[in-house]
């Protein structure tokens, strides 16, 4: 049987078109995982220190990991690539995908270069619309801390809701940061297909 997971598509918008990985790209993506914004906002570091300490220079595991996410089954992975320079500034991910419930989560990250100018939110616009009219996903979840208002707001933009909040869910430098919990439902994304403010108003 075919999986709906394979092969890894390309997806072109108007600002990014979305890329399956290849092993080249582990260098940019050890310069973009590095980023302090990144490390802090993603829950990746604890501390300031590990921030500092952090190499932008890709380990092995790094290594490997991007070059085999193309072959790989019941997740997406793909390289966000900026169509106005033509750089890869990001990733965007579904994973944790649930056969029974048909679910999958969703999480994504943005190096500096790809930040201010949309290419996130047309970046997930593109994926989740995959999930849904392509995989045949049900639900998409996702999570992201309190620290990281500017995520969220692009998660809502684009039609997530906000389920729950995981109180003190995680500690940097020993402040105590809240976890939000969201998803969208394949009903709601065919209503608005990611454009839930211009649904509204008709």
């Amino acid at each position: 049987m075919t999986s709906p997971w394979l092969p890894k598509p390309t997806l072109p918008g108007d600002r990014v078109t979305l890329r399956p990985f290849t092993a080249a790209d582990a260098e940019a993506m050890g310069i973009i995982l590095a980023d302090p914004d990144v490390l802090r906002l993603t829950g990746s570091v604890t501390s300031s220190a590990e921030i500092e300490q952090a190499s932008p220079l890709p380990d092995e595991r790094t290594r490997d990991w991007y070059a085999t996410r193309a072959g790989v089954d019941e997740r997406l992975d793909l390289a966000i690539i900026d169509s106005a320079t033509g750089a890869l500034v990001g990733e965007v991910v579904l994973n944790d995908y649930d056969a029974n419930s048909s679910s999958a989560n969703f999480r994504t990250l943005i190096g500096p270069e790809g930040r201010g100018r949309g290419l996130g939110t047309e970046a997930a616009r593109l994926i989740i619309g995959y999930g849904f009219e392509k995989i045949g996903l049900h639900r998409i979840g996702l999570d992201v801390y309190a620290v990281n208002p500017r995520a969220q707001h692009v998660y809502e933009s684009v039609g997530f809701v906000v389920e729950g909040i995981k109180r003190d869910a995680f500690a940097f430098d020993g402040e105590y940061v809240d976890e939000v919990w969201m998803s969208i439902l394949a009903d709601e994304w065919a209503a608005h297909r990611g454009r839930p403010g211009l649904a509204a108003r008709g």
